[in-house]
């Protein structure tokens, strides 16, 4: 009996494409933030050994709790590691052991799971109006989207032909436009030796055991943080890519199962992982494919090129992180396009809320960071308290969700 039961009728063009979609947002990601956990590894002196556990326990436990969320769920819940919580770490374990640290990230994970068990973040999630939240979208991707041009001041070579190949596919074949750049990038940078590879070995990682030491200090400096930064900046924009493309399974399991995936993964080194927003977006879209019914499959693809990064630890990570910067971010922002178009469709089509979604984009897109939070929760805050000026009032009309947790997509 095949794994994927409803797969086995479908046809290979069916599969590719969101099984491409999945590898391209798992390379965006590892090409394009993972090396902030190993900045942050660096900073807490961690050995060589303790840093291939980290990239071992995230990649492995991204990879299962979005499998088994795609699975149950048959919609493409792409989960990734927080970015902004690596990139807090990156200052924060400067001045706080690798055990105490541990333990931070054991109590931001249990906090995690409450939080998914309450139900309280999916009712927040409800009442969200839907311009105001394709604006928000909208204006997290829009940095993506320039920076797929702007890598033309950088390496007008390969950013130019990656475009280049991007127009013509679509203007012939628009379906195949993201798997096609994928092969005509690598294509050119294998031709021109840009990729070298040669100082690699293929090695499979070793998860280290690390006793959790829970301290005042690590709660207040690290656990503390860690989960509101991981709340505001991952968990809100991923469920509303997901709402952005008309996806309606329930934040709360979402939030309970990758909050017990990091609590059982985190005394091994893993920081936070979440649902993603950048990368899922990827995923989420036409891109992926075409049906939205068949768009789970590039979660489960997702999941599985995680955990073989994992197997092999930082020899993977390394292999992801070898391609040059212009790559990884016109690839991405190719990728995107479609999204950030429907996006800022959707943000305007309703008059009543077009004034409030324009400045939820415009608050977004300008990343602002105040008191330790990033731009996607001052976006948010923006455009709710201008619909509320607006309109007299706060949202009270629920976003139209699902009731049941693993509901299926009305498309």
């Amino acid at each position: 009996m095949s794994f994927f039961p409803s797969l086995s009728t479908s046809r290979r063009g069916d599969l590719a494409h969101p099984v491409l979609a999945g590898l391209i947002s798992v390379i965006v990601n590892y090409g394009g933030t993972f090396i902030l956990v190993f900045q942050a590894a660096k900073v807490a002196g961690l050995s060589p050994e303790l840093t291939a556990s980290w990239v071992w326990s995230i990649s492995i436990g991204v990879g299962v709790t979005g499998i088994i969320l795609s699975w149950m769920s048959r919609e493409p819940i792409i989960t990734a590691w927080s970015t902004p919580a690596a990139a807090f770490l990156v200052t924060a374990l400067a001045t706080t052991t690798h055990a105490e640290a541990i333990g931070a990230f054991m109590i931001s994970a249990a906090a995690f799971v409450v939080l998914g068990l309450s139900g309280w973040f999916e009712r927040v999630i409800r009442l969200i109006p839907p311009g105001v939240a394709a604006g928000l979208l909208a204006g997290i991707l829009l940095q993506f989207g320039i920076g797929a041009f702007g890598g033309m001041s950088l390496d007008p070579l390969l950013a130019g032909l990656l475009i280049l190949a991007y127009l013509v596919l679509k203007r012939f074949s628009a379906r195949y436009a993201i798997v096609g750049i994928l092969g005509v990038g690598l294509a050119f940078l294998l031709t021109q030796d840009r990729v070298n590879l040669s100082g690699l070995r293929l090695t499979l990682a070793a998860p280290i055991f690390t006793m959790p030491v829970f301290s005042l200090n690590a709660l207040l400096s690290v656990a503390l943080p860690l989960f509101l930064i991981t709340l505001t900046g991952q968990y809100m924009p991923g469920m509303l890519v997901l709402r952005n493309d008309g996806f309606k399974m329930s934040a709360n399991p979402i939030v309970t199962i990758t909050g017990l995936g990091s609590l059982l993964m985190a005394p091994f080194g893993s920081h936070a992982f979440n649902i993603a927003a950048i990368t899922a977006a990827i995923c989420t879209g036409r891109e992926a494919h075409e049906d939205p019914s068949k768009r789970w499959i590039a979660g489960i693809a997702a999941g599985v090129f995680y955990i073989l990064v994992g197997v092999f630890g930082v020899t993977l990570a390394a292999v992801f992180m070898s391609f040059p910067s212009t790559f990884i971010t016109t690839l991405a922002g190719l990728a995107l396009l479609g999204t950030i178009g429907g996006s800022l469709a959707n943000a305007m089509a309703d008059a009543r809320t077009r004034e409030a979604a324009l400045i939820t984009f415009l608050a977004a897109a300008a990343n602002i960071k105040l008191l330790g939070i990033g731009g996607a929760f001052w976006g948010l805050v923006f455009g709710l308290l201008a619909y509320a000026l607006l309109n007299g009032h706060l949202p009270r009309k629920a976003v139209a969700l699902a009731a049941t947790p693993f509901s299926k997509k009305v498309s």
